[in-house]
């Protein structure tokens, strides 16, 4: 394994596509005669006029393909050479002047090259187009936002800033460049054929890599960079092979604890899961009900042991909690911990503030990572927008379980499952929430109010505890959780009731 990642360093670090790019650029602005391009600037050295230097940056960042600093060549395109602490220290300041003089801050790339005539040292420097344009000085307004123009650097026109800003577009996470390698890594980075797979695409294992290629450029998971090839966040989300060969990935992977009983204790067994979440989805599944305690059912006549907690609210539940996750906070995983009273699943990030917890079942999802939920509706990972958490919750319902407790906290968002109790076991909070989620869910899902009667069956009572009943209700009906469907006054014996937001 170490020596395929020490390959792969040295593809995704010395065979850049732009390094070739950049050095024909070069050989270009030699011939006829030495002139600087609008994709080219030679420097001698690095210009202690900082303000100058970003104004550089901001009309390379803008240039369509992007464009290089070319440092160790005069003004006259003679090489002339850089020792190893003058590169460094260019490579240091330009970096430092692209994410601090610049808005929206830029990333630079580098590589150190031999003129191919004197053997010099020389230096290519590499900002990207931004995909957020246009770029201007930090602390001033887009009035100050440079184009490059004969070779040399000015200021846009109004008419040409018009031009960018009708032209940009503000890219999602999922847009961004995770990492820029070349085409032969690709097939190895991503398990492009279980995508492929779960897509309903026919198999490309005979066909040319270029089709495969194309492929993965369609379904946005790469895409070419000015003459390169970047695997997006989307690409490296949904069908990474392994999140470690990602730099700032490696807490992507989802972790699953079994524990030995209540507590945190001891564990039981431990597993992580480093593939793509699209790809990688039904693996977690898999060992997940594998681990989970188990019931004897009767089925066609037939004894067999089941899990405790129905499928399809583990899949929704687990789906939901990948889809919504916070991928700015890297420094937590996604976890599945299960005890032998509950399961708790925990996705960083809170709810987005539009979201009310107490809405979850009706209202359709609002997603920070729009793309991916798309993607993984398109892979059957999940159910169609706006139906996971109500069939979820419906399964635990039919399943006689308390209900799912939901907690939004700092940094995090959890959905606790419980194991069977019964209705002495259930705390008061639990029984509350019961029936909020069955008003919920009988109005939303089965289109029926809620009664005494369905409530009961809920919380698996008997009919002559219909008191027991009322005094949940009453309580719900308190703390304006659920409301009378009818406001007239009637006989209790035939009240129903709908949700507070119904």
């Amino acid at each position: 394994m170490e020596r395929k990642n020490d390959r792969l360093f040295l593809a995704m670090n010395t065979e850049k596509p732009w390094i070739q790019k950049a050095r024909q650029l070069y050989r270009q602005s030699l011939h006829p005669v030495p002139h600087e391009l609008n994709e080219l600037d030679w420097k001698m050295a690095l210009s202690e006029d900082k303000h100058r230097i970003a104004e550089h940056l901001c009309a390379f960042a803008n240039h369509p393909g992007g464009a290089f600093f070319l440092f160790g060549v005069n003004s006259d395109g003679k090489s002339c050479g850089l020792d190893q602490d003058t590169t460094h220290e260019i490579i240091k300041k330009i970096g430092n002047l692209a994410r601090q003089a610049v808005e929206p801050s830029q990333a630079i790339d580098h590589f150190i090259d031999q003129d191919p005539q004197t053997g010099d040292t020389i230096l290519f420097v590499h900002i990207s187009e931004s995909s957020q344009k246009p770029v201007h000085l930090r602390g001033k307004g887009v009035e100050y936002s440079f184009i490059r123009s004969g070779g040399q650097t000015r200021k846009m026109s109004k008419q040409e800033i018009v031009s960018v800003v009708l032209t940009s577009k503000t890219l999602r996470y999922e847009d961004l460049e995770a990492l820029r390698c070349g085409e032969s890594d690709i097939l190895e980075l991503l398990d492009h054929e279980v995508f492929f797979q779960l897509l309903g695409i026919p198999s490309l294992a005979g066909m040319e890599k270029e089709a495969t290629i194309e492929q993965l450029v369609n379904q946005k998971l790469i895409y070419r960079n000015g003459g390169e090839i970047s695997i997006s966040n989307l690409g490296v989300i949904t069908a990474a092979h392994n999140f470690d060969l990602f730099p700032g990935k490696e807490r992507f992977s989802v972790r699953v604890i079994h524990y030995r009983g209540v507590s945190r204790i001891e564990t039981e067994n431990e597993k992580e899961f480093k593939r793509g979440y699209g790809t990688g989805f039904q693996e977690i599944i898999r060992y997940v009900l594998g681990q989970l305690p188990t019931s004897e059912v009767i089925q066609d006549a037939l004894r067999r042991n089941a899990p405790v907690y129905p499928e399809i609210t583990i899949r929704e539940l687990v789906a939901n909690a990948l889809i919504h996750r916070d991928f700015l906070m890297t420094g937590m995983n996604p976890m599945i911990e299960i005890f032998s009273d509950r399961m708790e699943i925990t996705n960083p990030g809170t709810l987005l503030p539009s979201i009310r917890l107490e809405r979850l079942i009706d209202m359709a999802p609002e997603s920070r990572n729009e793309s991916f939920a798309a993607l993984m509706r398109r892979l059957g990972i999940c159910e169609e927008r706006g139906s996971g958490i109500d069939k979820a919750l419906f399964a635990v319902e039919v399943y006689g379980l308390p209900p799912v407790k939901f907690v939004n906290g700092p940094n995090a968002f959890k959905a606790i499952l419980y194991s069977p109790k019964t209705f002495k076991q259930m705390s008061p909070d639990e029984r509350l929430e019961a029936c909020l989620q069955h008003c919920c869910i009988s109005y939303y899902v089965a289109q029926k109010p809620m009664t005494n009667a369905s409530f009961r069956k809920r919380l698996g009572l008997k009919d002559g505890q219909y008191v027991t009943a009322w005094r949940i209700i009453d309580t719900a009906l308190e703390k304006k959780w659920i409301k009378p469907r009818d406001s007239k006054k009637g006989s209790r014996k035939y009240a129903a009731y709908i949700p507070f937001w119904a």
